[in-house]
């Protein structure tokens, strides 16, 4: 097993809040490679008498090929208990303590969460350890949880805001594995079958392909000890998943997909096109750019589309990062007879980052704002525990924390215009609307070359692709 110490200062507090932001860094952890290739992360905090563990698999919708949902529903189905314990039995054993279990897939990566107090942890880690390993995958339970999925599925786009960004992946992605929907279709998932579950559990869970990231009160190395036991017998069959390409967004010209809604009352609407990966060099000053823009209350989209002209109750953007790119997207949603005023001054505030730019007066607002609200995001061991999985997933090196607030600060107005010109899409933006398409047809086409679909119809692209 190969160990090595990642040493750094503990998250500081007090009453000199700008200082102790100023002095952050990412706490001490251990780094340690099984010999069957498992990953382990150890973080030590003896604040409180608590326990986070994280199960990381690299696997998700970019992984479900033909079966839409299937590492979504793999993902789920691992708390319907394991091999040894059904699901009743898990669920007392953690609910008796208080203890919580969570699990979740997304786009790259899969997890598994539970949180408990120290002295709890004897009596289940080694639950938490066969879940990962040897999930039972009930039939029984697993067509419950199917047919819940199912619903949703058909319950989500009931609510435009829920879907649209299904769409717009699928829109900028095309035919990549990064348009898969996580959550997959109502055909696709109630497709799925045990079988179809296993096996995507036997070739993406397994040892080489996954990191357990513990961060609590306990001493590393008998938690160590603890993660090897319990571990170490984890074996992988066949070769490990070959790295594979995802896609890239695909924004060669204007376009605007019209998602008809026909009782829609709304128009929800998402614009933008490429963006980055989450361990792009430009990730952390794109975050202040972007909370000058829409990433806080008082940003220009919000002001505009709501404070001042009231045609939306709230506009945002997002630099949507992932493994190996990203999007970027302006979003809002606004009364139907309002959809021509609101997408016009969404396009017009959007375009101030190169007709006015930004001067050091709202650069210095948002750095403060950003640097007051980067600390809080990683003070508990779950939020900790999360931060390591991701950088495992993501290949995100701990100097883009440490690094954090230096980054901030050296941002210039300058630097700001560079920034903006390399990552914010200017032009043949990609649109997603959603809503009355008889109402709103004729704006769309000012924005692009428009594709219609129906809402009603399975799935999150057009028929013929």
């Amino acid at each position: 097993m190969h160990i090595s110490l990642l040493a750094g200062a503990g998250l500081a507090t007090g009453a000199a809040g700008a200082a102790a932001a100023a002095e952050f860094r990412l706490p001490a952890f251990e780094t340690a490679r099984l010999a069957n290739g498992l990953t382990v992360y150890l973080m030590e905090r003896h604040e409180v008498p608590l326990i986070s563990v994280r199960a990381v698999v690299k696997a998700g919708a970019v992984n479900d090929a033909a079966q839409a949902g299937l590492s979504n529903l793999t993902g789920d189905a691992l708390l319907l208990g394991s091999a040894a314990h059904p699901k009743a039995a898990i669920d007392q054993a953690f609910d008796f303590r208080g203890a919580r279990l969570a699990g979740a897939a997304g786009s790259e990566q899969s997890t598994l969460q539970a949180n408990f107090a120290k002295a709890d942890a004897a009596a289940l880690l080694p639950l938490f350890a066969e879940m990962v390993q040897r999930p039972g995958f009930d039939a029984a339970e697993l067509a419950k949880l199917r047919e819940r999925k199912v619903n949703g599925l058909k319950q989500a786009k009931e609510s435009p805001r829920n879907v649209v960004g299904n769409y717009y992946r699928s829109m900028l992605f095309g035919a990549g594995a990064y348009a898969n929907p996580a959550g997959g279709t109502v055909a696709s998932v109630a497709a799925l079958q045990q079988a179809d579950v296993k096996s995507f559990h036997q070739r993406y869970y397994r040892p080489d392909n996954a990191a357990i990231v513990v961060v609590g009160d306990f001493q590393a190395a008998e938690m160590r000890r603890q993660i090897e036991s319990l571990f170490g017998a984890w074996r992988a069959v066949g070769s490990p998943p070959a790295a594979q390409d995802n896609g890239k967004v695909r924004a060669d010209k204007a376009r605007v997909w019209l998602v008809n809604k026909p009782d829609a009352i709304e128009t929800t609407f998402l614009i933008g096109g490429a963006g980055i990966a989450r361990n792009d060099p430009d990730y952390v000053p794109l975050q202040v750019l972007n909370t000058i823009l829409g990433g806080r209350f008082t940003s220009w989209l919000n002001d505009e589309l709501r404070v001042n002209s009231g045609l939306t109750y709230g506009a945002r953007s997002e630099f949507a990062t992932l493994g190996q790119s990203g999007t970027f997207a302006i979003s809002s949603f606004t009364a139907l007879p309002k959809t021509e005023a609101a997408l016009a001054l969404a396009h017009q505030t959007y375009q101030r980052l190169w007709t006015r730019g930004i001067d050091q007066a709202t650069l210095d607002s948002a750095k403060a704002y950003v640097k007051g609200q980067f600390p809080p995001r990683f003070e508990t061991g779950e939020q900790l525990a999360g931060l390591l999985g991701d950088m495992y997933a993501f290949q995100v090196g701990r100097e883009q924390i440490d690094n954090f607030m230096r980054d901030v600060d050296s941002l210039t107005p300058a630097k700001a215009k560079l920034l903006v010109e390399r990552h914010f899409p200017r032009d043949k933006l990609q649109t997603v609307l959603v809503g009355k398409s008889e109402a709103i047809r004729a704006i769309a086409a000012k924005y692009g070359e428009v594709t219609e679909l129906e809402i009603s119809a399975d799935g999150f692209a057009p028929a013929a692709r």
